[in-house]
């Protein structure tokens, strides 16, 4: 399968290069033209100056001005991932929906190995699962 590969940072809503385990993961996400009226890429809604309104809640097309919410928006994308699997540790290549999940308290992407099945999540960097965290100045030494 061949992927579309990124060549500007400009046309993605989402990019991350991680390494899961033994193995890694590359996922990019596309913006998408207008599902109303088809002719302009969806974006961030500018100001005055501008430039992009970074945590903006909403994508708008700016050749008709429809505005979508960021979650409806982002779930319509399909997600292109590069990975080596942490447990074959075979390379793949696959498309997916762009819908996150909430596993262990963080959301996630997952993806499922081509060759054995294993899940592959892809989430944001700095987060931690649920409950491997300890209390900072609390060691467990029990």
């Amino acid at each position: 399968m061949a992927l579309k590969q990124p060549n500007s940072m400009d046309k993605f809503v989402y990019y991350t290069n991680r390494q899961i385990g033994d193995g890694e993961a590359r996922c990019w996400v596309f913006r998408e033209k207008c599902p109303k009226c088809g002719k302009a890429i969806m974006g961030k809604p500018r100001d005055k100056n501008g430039k992009a309104m970074i945590r903006a809640k909403e994508y708008v097309c700016p050749a008709c001005g429809f505005s979508m919410d960021n979650k409806n928006y982002e779930e319509t994308l399909t997600a292109n991932v590069e990975y080596t699997c942490p447990s074959c540790r075979k390379k793949g290549k696959l498309t997916a929906p762009f819908k996150r999940k909430n596993i262990e308290g963080i959301l996630t992407l997952r993806v499922q190995c081509q060759f054995c099945g294993a899940n592959i999540d892809i989430t944001k960097k700095m987060k931690e699962k649920k409950g491997k965290k300890s209390a900072p100045g609390i060691e467990d030494d029990e």
